[in-house]
């Protein structure tokens, strides 16, 4: 039982230490896979027809972009 303890307590203590590391970089976290862009979809909703809320979006993204002062 000690053994299983002093495991337990050494794993806490490594992951505490990688929290503490992540916290005091103030970097967000990444992965290592790339995420969409790596398996070729550009965007997170690669549908064809969207759908009402997200054409909102992208008309409201758009006239932002055109009346962006550069």
């Amino acid at each position: 039982m000690s053994l299983f303890l002093l495991t337990f307590g050494l794993l806490i203590l490594i992951v505490t230490a990688m929290a503490v590391g992540v916290i005091v970089q103030k970097k967000s976290m990444a992965s290592s896979c790339g995420g969409l862009g790596a398996a070729g979809v550009e965007k997170a909703c690669d549908c064809d027809d969207p759908c009402d809320r997200r054409k909102k979006r992208l008309a409201k993204e758009q006239a932002w972009k055109e009346n962006q002062i550069l």
